[in-house]
């Protein structure tokens, strides 16, 4: 806390604009991925048949054949379910990979599905722009299957697979690297600076992720909780490669960074990431996929939420069950706004390109015409501009003087509050501390589900 006041002191003395200091700002890549909110990893290999979480790359091609494989059917279940974007496990770390590649038989083409002849990144992608939803992959760095691995050869192979993905499948929304390496064994040096540039090249509007970015970084963490305070800002050092950042620091950001790298909550709905029949019984319940929804996107991050498909091929029964209630309760939630109308046009038109604007130390107070009921509030900057919000406060009426409701820190491109429920007929937004004056482009009131 005490570096951002330190910053917020300073600029306070040197006066808010661009004249005070230039912050960044998210490119439109970086924005659209934002508006996306829940996104879904599909995690499916070896390791589904194995019961492993992580392979050797010692299995064996022919147990994984997935009968009943449906990518139609887990897309559909995607859309109707709210995510926008799907991203298939083409390689994890196990080096087995769900598409034919030219470059090792270690694939689904010495498989027993479709008699070799299948592709389970084809399908997903197909499926993907059947349903309208985005199509995105990972190729993990680490590969214990093939023998290059641990010398520079091993990443003109990884390139030459990245290369594959990257031109065989049509419009790519995203790519997923992550620093995983067998760091007992060999001391692998992966070659990201020219992975990411073959992304730059070959499909310039992907978003590409990895620990540090560059486009987009990790929450630090796998439990679907972003930092309470979130900045999608943060600063990189030249060490700072995948894997060697403190989680710490990439979970609550840096409002001294230079660079706008927004994060990306993954987390799983299952305790592993790939599917185990053991585990049937511990899906995560509908309250808690919409607690994630809550940390994640609600703390100016996006949720990346995992449904790994069982042997057969699809989604279990009980993850399906609890992904439309999940969203069943969002539905319900956000359904209607009641500061609709009541509020400035500016803060209730669902566009971040109309706002008010907010100094620090200015309040925004509102008179909502009649009391409402609400437990649940909406805030969102524009921050095509920037994240300004670095400290704030909402109070309402309660007929006689004002009393505080909810404190906040950032804001960033959603924050949801969760308050007691209040009947009030005016509320007040006061911005306490703030980087530049603060472009208010949402506020919205809420009643929770019964079920949340």
């Amino acid at each position: 806390m005490r570096r951002y006041l330190t910053k917020t002191l300073l600029l306070c003395s040197l006066g808010f604009g661009a004249a005070a200091q230039e912050l960044p700002v998210p490119n439109k890549v970086q924005l659209d991925w934002q508006k996306l909110e829940t996104t879904a990893f599909i995690h499916f290999t070896v390791n589904t048949y194995t019961g492993k979480e992580w392979g050797d790359g010692t299995e064996d091609p022919s147990i994984f054949n997935p009968v009943d494989f449906d990518a139609d059917k887990m897309i559909r279940i995607l859309k109707e379910t709210g995510f926008k974007m799907a991203i298939i496990t083409a390689k994890h770390h196990d080096g087995f990979c769900l598409w034919p590649t030219a470059y090792t038989d270690h694939s689904v083409k010495k498989s027993p599905w479709k008699n070799g002849q299948g592709d389970i990144v084809r399908e997903i992608e197909q499926a993907c722009r059947k349903h309208g939803i985005q199509f995105g992959f990972y190729l993990s760095p680490w590969d214990q299957n093939h023998p290059s691995y641990g010398t520079p050869a091993y990443n003109s192979f990884y390139k030459s697979q990245l290369r594959e993905l990257l031109t065989n499948y049509g419009e790519i929304a995203e790519v997923w690297f992550d620093g995983a390496k067998d760091k007992k064994a060999v001391d692998m040096e992966y070659d990201f600076q020219a992975y990411w540039a073959l992304v730059r090249e070959l499909q310039p509007a992907a978003v590409i992720f990895s620990d540090v970015g560059p486009d987009v970084r990790w929450v630090g963490n796998e439990k679907g909780v972003a930092g309470d305070t979130m900045w999608s800002t943060i600063n990189i050092r030249p060490e700072d490669a995948p894997g060697k950042m403190s989680p710490a620091y990439l979970n609550v950001g840096d409002p001294e960074g230079s660079l706008w790298i927004p994060t990306e909550t993954d987390v799983s709905i299952r305790p592993g990431w790939f599917y185990h029949s053991e585990e049937d019984d511990m899906v995560r319940s509908p309250k808690n996929l919409v607690d994630l929804y809550y940390s994640s996107v609600g703390r100016n991050s996006l949720l990346l939420l995992n449904i790994p498909p069982n042997k057969q091929g699809n989604f279990a029964l009980k993850d399906v069950e609890n992904l439309y209630a999940f969203r069943a309760i969002l539905d319900e939630t956000f359904k209607t706004d009641l500061a609709s109308g009541k509020v400035d046009r500016a803060l209730s038109d669902r566009r971040l390109d109309s706002y008010l604007e907010l100094s620090q130390g200015k309040a925004l107070e509102t008179d909502l015409k009649k009391e409402v009921s609400f437990d649940r509030i909406l805030l969102q900057e524009n921050i095509a501009q920037g994240q300004h919000s670095a400290q704030g406060l909402i109070e309402y009426w309660d007929g006689s003087t004002w009393e505080e409701l909810a404190q906040f820190t950032t804001i960033g491109y959603k924050r949801l509050l969760k308050v007691p429920l209040t009947k009030t007929r005016k509320i007040r937004v006061t911005i306490n501390q703030a980087l530049q004056p603060v472009q208010l482009a949402e506020i919205g009131l809420y009643k929770a589900s019964e079920k949340e």
